[in-house]
């Protein structure tokens, strides 16, 4: 009896190589049997633009004996011509006799075409195997293509009293070494970095990534802080700031979004990042734009650092300070997705 979870749990290993770098196409792993079901092939989408994971699989064969064989993935194979020719037409050509799939993929330009394209050809199809965990791993994507909006994450590191800092503004450091080396991991995941000009004004971050969003509503930052000096920049001010120095560095990019009290309106904000083909961002604030995107947004994930530490003062910075509410039944409500321990701290992740 062929164990197929444990051959999916394979797929969604070899498809987590690929994080940070498949977007917008989502991460995808694959194992090949034989007819006799010994795995003769593997692969994985390595990066955006390049073969899929079935293509990367089966194209390492040359001798034929994937005929006869099983293919698994933990998403359903494209049947459209993209970046790549459709992987269920090369399935097909290589003679497979059985698919086992994680999940479908509900891109329109997908949804179902590819099951049915490899059953029309004779193949018997198997799907649902690790349904949940194959479509958590790409929940970004998933995100994209059935509710038509950017993914969003946001990170928090606090006391064991929801501190961020004291009232002088001091924060270096409330958590360890290694949640802080754990957190410039998680950025990866992500399409891009998001903060304020309150952050980068207190802390000068540098926040490596390949693409950053800073929040500067009427520009108080300038381009000597570190934040501006590596990767590709969007800075979001008013639309009706017009005080920029120009020219802008060859870096940035001026995204112009509505206000509310003089804040950045965050739907906006979030809707035209979504038209700028930006499907996730990861949120690395302080406690008032936290506050905000908790109250204003839908906010999918979030990575809470907690330290072992009591600030035990009441005009501490807390994490998040966004809204004003009298009764418990008004709370933003999460479940708890994961705990685990980093260095001397505990991450929890919370998701809706």
């Amino acid at each position: 009896m062929i164990n197929y979870e444990k051959l999916m749990w394979r797929c969604l290993e070899l498809a987590k190589n690929g994080e940070g770098h498949t977007s917008p196409n989502p991460m995808v792993g694959c194992v090949v049997l034989d007819k006799n079901n010994s795995i003769i092939s593997e692969g994985y989408h390595h990066k955006y633009g390049e073969s899929h994971a079935e293509r990367d699989a089966l194209l390492k064969l040359t001798d034929g004996s994937e005929k006869d064989g099983t293919l698994i993935v933990n998403l359903e194979p494209c049947s459209h011509y993209g970046k790549t020719p459709p992987c269920a037409d090369l399935i097909i050509e290589r003679r497979i006799k059985k698919v086992v799939i994680g999940c479908r993929d509900n891109n329109p330009k997908v949804n179902g075409g590819g099951i049915k394209k490899l059953q029309n050809a004779g193949i018997e199809v198997i799907t649902g195997v690790l349904e949940a965990e194959s479509r958590k791993l790409n929940e970004v994507f998933f995100t994209d293509v059935e509710q038509n909006r950017l993914f969003v994450a946001l990170k928090t590191a606090t006391t064991i009293d929801g501190k961020i800092a004291t009232s002088t503004g001091d924060s270096k450091w409330i958590t360890s070494s290694e949640s802080r080396d754990y957190a410039r991991t998680l950025r990866k995941k992500y399409d891009a970095i998001l903060t304020s000009s309150a952050t980068v004004i207190a802390d000068n971050p540098e926040m490596k990534h390949k693409q950053k969003i800073i929040l500067d509503t009427n520009f108080k930052t300038n381009f000597d802080y570190k934040i501006y000096q590596q990767g590709d920049i969007i800075l979001v001010t008013s639309e009706n700031f017009n005080n920029l120095p120009l020219p802008l560095p060859d870096n940035v990019t001026l995204l112009k979004c509505k206000t509310n009290n003089n804040k950045i309106d965050l739907n906006d904000l979030t809707q035209k990042l979504y038209e700028m083909k930006i499907k996730s961002i990861f949120v690395e604030a302080g406690g008032k734009l936290s506050g905000d995107f908790i109250k204003n947004v839908k906010v999918d994930k979030v990575y809470h650092f907690v330290a072992p530490k009591i600030l035990n003062d009441n005009s501490g910075k807390s994490c998040f300070d966004g809204d004003f509410i009298q009764n418990i039944s008004e709370t933003k409500c999460f479940k708890t997705d994961s705990v685990s321990k980093i260095g001397n701290d505990i991450l929890i992740t919370y998701c809706l």
